[in-house]
């Protein structure tokens, strides 16, 4: 029986795309490098901030430590105007509550950043965990996060699930020996899930909870 949800954050319970894209593309182009597209955005994403700079910049570009600082300044104060939730999110929060399941955020993004999405979003959830990158732990694909926060609940790992739209969602989710469930509505496609290890596939989140509570 599944007793707590950790969920990544972009691209499964965010779209937080055309945010990160704006700011990036506004990092890239104020130290001369060219602006990158959606799907290129989209497809960098899932690593932390620093492996998004270094995929964002041009092929045979060294990696700009004045790039990464700046994204990171402007992405940090961020408002979040471009993020919003998907369909269906809410009502699937609501009825996670009324069932008294625990929930958790496991993300590669900033920590900072994790921090104003729960504000905005958030904040009338009971996430009982929330944790991104801090330089605390190692990101994900390692599972140390998401076993620790498991342990900050009180929740044995076989009664987790690990919910995520990219393959370090997948892989944490297998090396921590949690119930894995891999969400298509975010910033990857079924073939690259099924790569990295994925068994567990939904569309919605309607599909997303009969998996969990079948």
């Amino acid at each position: 029986m599944i007793k707590a949800i950790f969920f990544d954050l972009d691209g499964t319970l965010l779209n937080t795309l055309p945010d990160i894209r704006r700011h990036l593309n506004d990092a890239l182009t104020a130290h001369g490098y060219p602006e990158i597209g959606e799907e290129q955005a989209k497809h960098f994403i899932g690593d932390g901030a620093r492996k998004l700079v270094e995929r964002a910049l041009p092929q045979g570009a060294k990696f700009s430590e004045e790039v990464f600082e700046d994204f990171s300044k402007r992405y940090a104060a961020n408002d979040n105007s471009l993020t919003c939730l998907y369909d269906g999110e809410a009502e699937f929060l609501d009825r996670l509550v009324k069932r008294g399941v625990k929930l958790g955020i496991v993300t590669n993004k900033p920590q900072n950043a994790t921090l104003g999405c729960v504000e905005k979003f958030f904040k009338s959830y009971p996430f009982e965990f929330v944790s991104g990158e801090s330089g605390l732990f190692p990101r994900k694909p390692d599972p140390t996060l998401a076993l620790y926060a498991a342990l900050t609940m009180r929740v044995p790992v076989g009664e987790c699930a690990f919910v995520g739209d990219g393959e370090t969602d997948v892989r944490t989710a297998i090396n921590a020996g949690m119930f894995g469930v891999a969400t298509l509505w975010g910033y990857r496609e079924k073939e690259q899930l099924q790569e990295a290890g994925a068994t567990r596939f939904a569309n919605t989140f309607e599909e997303l909870e009969k998996i969990l509570f079948a």
